[in-house]
């Protein structure tokens, strides 16, 4: 008669660190299996921190004749800067437009916004054409 004799493939020992790293990347390669397309794919979308072309900025900043470097931070201070400011004054006027009953900001809602609000007062007349 033959005997058989069981031997175990996997470690018997229980660590369960070494298992949640087991298990991760058998996650992650079944994800990547998964997620294998076939064609043209599709640059995946980047969190970018500023939605406002750095090199414009830059060169904006650049104009100015008191400015010679700019340094890549400085850029993107500048950039995030005008970001929130411009997030901040559209909500501001987008108060008006609501009150207005429209989802489309115009040029009066800037205006009231500008003049209600003393945060905006260093804007009065820069609309005006």
């Amino acid at each position: 008669m033959a005997s058989t004799v069981a031997v175990p493939v996997a470690p018997t020992v229980s660590d369960p660190e070494r298992c949640e790293g087991e298990e991760e990347l058998r996650g992650i390669e079944a994800e990547e299996e998964n997620n294998q397309h076939t064609g043209p794919v599709a640059a995946p979308p980047q969190n970018r921190l500023a939605k406002l072309p750095l090199s414009r900025i830059k060169a904006l900043m650049k104009a100015d004749p008191d400015v010679s470097l700019a340094s890549q931070e400085s850029v993107f201070i500048i950039a995030k800067a005008t970001e929130l400011f411009v997030e901040m004054i559209a909500k501001d006027a987008l108060v008006y437009a609501q009150q207005g009953k429209r989802k489309t900001l115009q040029r009066k809602d800037l205006d009231n916004a500008i003049e209600t609000i003393d945060e905006f007062a260093f804007l009065e007349g820069t609309l005006d054409a």
